[in-house]
């Protein structure tokens, strides 16, 4: 018999990559519903006052770049956006033809609300879901996963 706390074989990691990819797929998307719920916002807009939070302005050309779609795509999006009053433009610094979008203090108030109805269903689930031993469990594996996902 195996050691259980000896090295895994590769079937055993295979196994747990499959059910990891699962869970994790489910929370993001139960995290992302639960972050829209109340925001009259679609989730492509989401993403790009995401993109604008976590790097700074960006032009239209490098948002379209960084989100994998077409710069009229990624226009529509932003007018519709800027219409809502979520994102600002401003002259490109170096070149007349662009125009750089930032966040508004109104997108920064979205995000926080997002980011706390997202925190306040972790705690509630935590809370009535889980164990106190359970919880021990899960909150000395977080260091684990931010490993996983360092460059």
């Amino acid at each position: 018999m195996r050691d259980p706390g000896g090295p895994k074989t590769a079937q055993e990691l295979e196994q747990a990559a499959a059910e990891l990819r699962v869970v994790t797929s489910r929370l993001l998307r139960q995290l992302r519903t639960t972050a829209r719920a109340d925001l009259e916002i679609t989730p492509s807009q989401a993403v790009v006052i995401s993109r604008l939070h976590t790097d700074g302005p960006m032009s239209v050309a490098d948002l379209a770049r960084a989100e994998r779609v077409r710069p009229q795509s990624m226009r529509t999006t932003l007018a519709a956006l800027e219409e809502y009053g979520m994102v600002a433009r401003a002259p490109h610094p170096t070149d007349q033809r662009q125009v750089i979008m930032s966040l508004t203090e109104a997108s920064r108030r979205l995000l926080s609300r997002a980011h706390a109805a997202k925190e306040g269903w972790l705690v509630t689930a935590l809370a009535t879901k889980l164990t106190p031993a359970e919880q021990d469990s899960l909150i000395a594996a977080i260091p684990l996963l931010a490993r996983l996902v360092e460059p």
